[in-house]
């Protein structure tokens, strides 16, 4: 095995373990200094927690801020807002859990040397939208990050979890987890008495819309690798929404963000004839969901839907008229400073195209799906909710706690509570840590048990594609095609094709239906078994070599999901083209036995507890 023999093994106990070092997973390792003086806590990020995560780029606004002590939004009116636009599909007691904490961290970003924009008459936050205040936030990340790295006991940067660890004397608990590092090739032994997943939700499952050497652009960010789900789907956690996938419009080729030029900038979108066309969808509409239509705001999910029929109809292309707001020398330069600022890759693909936004109005087109429960949706791990509001079949034990004992989540790894975003994700990741502290205290020294065997096979286990090359590319006939393994690319490749063509992708306009899926599972069954011979040439490889792991894994569960129809405008059952309250007005869950490789499927009644 050459210089691979020398790795070594790293054992790293603790009493709470952070798996992910993004917005998420700093509130958790923050807090849980703050609850947990005298423990240990340790954080590992796959990148580096300096600028890893969604909004490693920077962010130009924070999308969640109720601005309570201003009396400008209360919990309670953004449980609202997200159960309106999830069409009622939402755990408001986690959306209202989140929501009644996050001016608070908000604040902390502020003190902590965050610059904030502020409205020069009122001294308020200046406000983007109802949600949303506007920051300069080009080091966003890397001032969170700092006051994570400051309460943790120890990071452990370019480490990639694998696999969590299980007690061996209470089979359902979490006991760790294991993975190497991406640089040096150790084995790493996390033991702990819990466990916060905040990794991140999943990119690249489905094709994207940018190919050649743009494959990789994508709007959510490409590293996210679905670890925030193949990490407790594995270990038999149950997840909840899983067919919740986001569909965003955003600027063509660069996956710009829309989200200031419709709410500060104000403007607004006609079809290729310069004419207004949400309002000849509408009756269309209203026939497939009843009066959802008629809510205020309009649900994401059926403004997409006019986006795609009036393509369809043969109008578009879609764009966004720009040229009346640039004429404001103010509306122009934060069109652009709000680029500069996340998204540098738009203002690049406006110069390659010719594209002035203050004398052409740019093309906007629908991303491909993304799976993230920190953003829009739902999808994520099933979770007990806190104990003073939600109801009793939505609390089993600790805050945050997923089906598993000790196992925590936050940001995408926690479904049913939408639009948290950056500021959402890192309070629920304060609020799973101050459970998890909680939760370590109350073990007091019980202690865990993980046998040698446990980490060693699974050892065995994350290295084997390095053995798989090793012994395969002696096989190579031309290039890199070997007839005894495949390569991360190639089984990534497949994967997006699968995903895209039978479980409603772009190149089907989002439509699947239950024999397109059903094909689809029989694919991803067959990639499954063809995982045990992906082959990494070296550890850059290995690492992307388990991200296909857990990507496939989130990918069965959407396609499982998936068979329950709802969500026009980010999918579309053909069998099932009209929304169906009556016996989906529901939450679903999964349950992936990794024994039999067989998947427990469930409903669950939705609870409003918000008026």
């Amino acid at each position: 095995m050459g210089w691979f023999s020398g790795r070594k093994t790293v054992y790293v106990d603790s009493d709470v373990l952070v798996v992910g070092g993004g917005m998420a997973g700093c509130g958790a390792t923050y807090e849980s200094r703050h609850w947990g003086r005298d423990l240990k806590v340790v954080c590992v990020e796959k990148a580096n927690i300096e600028r890893s995560g969604a909004v490693a780029q920077g962010l130009y606004a924070i999308n969640c801020y109720m601005g309570m002590q201003w009396d400008e939004n209360q919990p309670e009116d953004h449980v609202r807002y997200a159960r309106n636009d999830l069409m009622g599909l939402v755990r408001e007691d986690l959306g209202y859990d989140m929501a009644r904490h996050v001016d608070s961290s908000v604040h902390m970003f502020e003190k902590w040397g965050l610059p904030m924009m502020r409205d020069p008459e009122t001294g308020r936050y200046q406000r983007e939208g109802k949600w949303q205040i506007m920051i300069h936030g080009e080091s966003y990340k890397p001032i969170v990050a700092e006051a994570a790295r400051k309460a943790a006991s120890e990071v452990y940067n370019r480490i990639m979890v694998t696999h969590l660890l299980m007690d061996e004397a209470k089979p359902n608990r979490v006991a760790g987890a294991v993975g190497f590092n991406v640089r040096s090739g150790d084995f790493y032994v996390f033991r702990a008495k819990a466990v916060i997943v905040c990794a991140g939700g999943a990119s690249h499952i489905y094709k994207p819309r940018s190919v050649g050497e743009g494959m990789g652009r994508t709007w959510y960010a490409p590293w996210s690798s679905a670890s925030a789900y193949g990490l407790p789907i594995l270990a038999g956690a149950k997840m909840t929404q899983m067919e919740n996938r986001i569909v965003l419009a955003r600027f063509k080729d660069g996956y710009g963000p829309v989200g200031a030029y419709f709410l500060h900038l104000k403007t607004y979108t006609q079809n290729g004839y310069g004419e207004e066309y949400e309002s000849k969808w509408y009756e269309h509409t209203k026939a497939l969901v009843g009066d959802y239509i008629d809510r205020h705001p309009v649900p994401t999910c059926l403004r997409n839907h006019a986006f795609l029929q009036e393509l369809k109809a043969g109008r578009g292309p879609i764009r966004m008229v720009t040229t009346e707001a640039f004429q404001d020398p103010h509306k122009e330069t934060v069109g652009w400073e709000n680029f500069l600022g996340m998204t540098i890759g738009q203002a690049v693909v406006w110069a390659s195209q010719n594209i002035d936004p203050k004398h052409t109005n740019p093309e906007l087109i629908t991303s491909e799906p993304y799976v993230m429960g920190s953003h829009a949706t739902c999808s994520g791990a099933w979770a007990s909710g806190p104990s003073d509001c939600a109801p009793a079949d939505y609390q089993w034990g600790y805050n945050r706690m997923m089906t598993i004992e000790g196992l925590f989540g936050a940001g995408d790894t926690i479904g049913g509570s939408a639009h948290k975003f950056s500021s959402g994700s890192f309070t629920e990741g304060r609020i799973a840590a101050k459970a998890a502290v909680n939760y370590v205290n109350d073990l007091k020294n019980e202690k865990l048990r993980i046998s040698e065997k446990q980490y060693e096979d699974l050892k065995k286990t994350i290295f084997q594609p390095l053995e798989n090359y090793q012994v395969g590319r002696n096989e190579i006939v031309a290039g890199t095609v070997s007839p005894s393994y495949i390569l991360p690319i190639n089984g990534l490749q497949r994967l997006e094709k699968i995903m895209d063509e039978y479980t409603g992708g772009i190149n089907t306009d989002y439509m699947t239906n239950k024999p397109l899926l059903t094909r689809g599972l029989e694919l991803l069954g067959m990639l499954k078994e063809d995982l045990d011979h992906l082959a990494a040439e070296d550890l850059h490889q290995l690492q992307r070599a388990w991200e296909l792991h857990h990507r496939v894994l989130a990918s069965e569960s959407v396609a499982r999901h998936t068979l329950f129809p709802r969500w026009p405008g980010y999918y579309y059952r053909g069998d099932y083209p009209k929304l169906d309250d009556a016996n989906w007005h529901c939450f679903t869950l999964s349950r992936y036995d990794r024994q039999s490789g067989e998947w427990e499927m469930e409903k669950i009644p939705v609870h409003h507890i918000i008026d």
